[in-house]
């Protein structure tokens, strides 16, 4: 018996987050060596291009991306994109072992949250259908109920560029995550769609010469740019221990949404199932949640303070690099 998709974008997923953890890790040690020999990254160094453990780690997040990229190609968002969360883990667990870094007892049932959620998810996921052509995406996309997802997406991306980020965004961490966060999800199935129709390609099914697939990589494009954008200004302006939990939260969630309006992953499951999932991701999230809030703080973040607001820069830059990385990415 063959493997089925959900199978491969299962074992894929977890691979991904297997090395997008492995790879933070890999690349704090390569910047402390790099910080030891020269002028570290934080204050404008770049003796870190010279460490080979530096270099390590970025291949190994490359590799990571990559399976994540493939894993939307054959399961659906609903599946691939909660699994994420296994990343947080690996790095806080290595981070533990390898770094000395406290992981806390909440911290510990924030992880055991986080893989129970994500047990519940796997079983209970749906069966990817892959479309055949990518005219049978791009009908996909037009249909009535995603074009006013996509609608209604941009123009609250609109009013929140706008309107919102001139008066609130350095003071409403949410103005910032929320243009992140919708975008990132229009990102995910753009991606999807790409995906696709690079595998049915590969498959000797050209989609090369077909408009579609160029309008999906443009809208990738623009969509991830804008992305990076707003992600690189929260994590400048806010605290990254209070910008990854939420932004988590919030693209996830959209994410999931947007491939569930787009692609249907749910058609054709019950309400058992259906609520058996949605039950898992809630799951997952407390635990990413825990997990966050019961890390050890930065020097420049007062004890016992996690707020909505915040006007404190983060210090480890190589904290918002991971985060940037690989929540745009998404592609998490």
């Amino acid at each position: 018996m063959g493997v089925s998709d959900n199978s491969r974008g299962l074992i894929l997923a977890v691979l991904s987050s297997l090395f997008i953890g492995s790879s933070f890790i890999l690349k704090k040690k390569g910047l402390a060596r790099a910080a030891a020999a020269g002028t570290r990254a934080g204050v404008g160094g770049y003796t870190y291009l010279l460490e080979p453990l530096w270099w390590v780690g970025m291949v190994t997040m490359i590799v990571g991306e990559v399976a994540n990229f493939v894993a939307y190609i054959y399961a659906p968002a609903v599946l691939v994109t909660p699994l994420g969360a296994l990343s947080i883990i690996v790095s806080a667990v290595l981070a533990h072992l390898m770094l000395k870094e406290q992981l806390r007892q909440m911290g510990v049932l924030g992880c055991l949250s986080c893989i129970v959620g994500s047990v519940v998810i796997v079983i209970h996921a749906p069966q990817e259908h892959t479309p055949n052509s990518i005219q049978e995406i791009w009908t996909l996309a037009t249909q009535p109920a995603f074009l006013i997802y996509v609608a209604a997406t941009l123009s609250i991306v609109l009013a929140l560029v706008l309107h919102f980020e001139p008066r609130y965004g350095h003071t409403n961490i949410l103005v910032y995550l929320g243009i992140c966060s919708l975008m990132g999800a229009l990102t995910v199935v753009s991606i999807k769609a790409i995906g696709i129709a690079i595998k049915l390609t590969l498959e000797g099914i050209s989609q090369v010469a077909y408009p579609q697939t160029w309008f999906f990589l443009t809208v990738a494009v623009i969509c991830v740019i804008t992305q990076l954008n707003y992600l690189n200004k929260a994590l400048d302006t806010f605290n990254a221990a209070i910008v990854s939990p939420i932004y988590y939260v919030m693209f996830t969630t959209l994410t999931i949404v947007a491939s569930a309006i787009m692609f249907k992953d749910w058609s054709g499951q019950n309400a058992s199932s259906i609520a058996s999932e949605i039950c898992g991701f809630i799951t997952v999230l407390s635990g990413t949640i825990i997990l966050h809030a019961t890390r050890e703080q930065e020097p420049a973040t007062a004890p016992g303070t996690v707020t909505w607001y915040s006007g404190e820069s983060i210090k480890d830059i190589e904290d918002a690099h991971f985060i940037t990385l690989h929540n745009s990415d998404y592609f998490e």
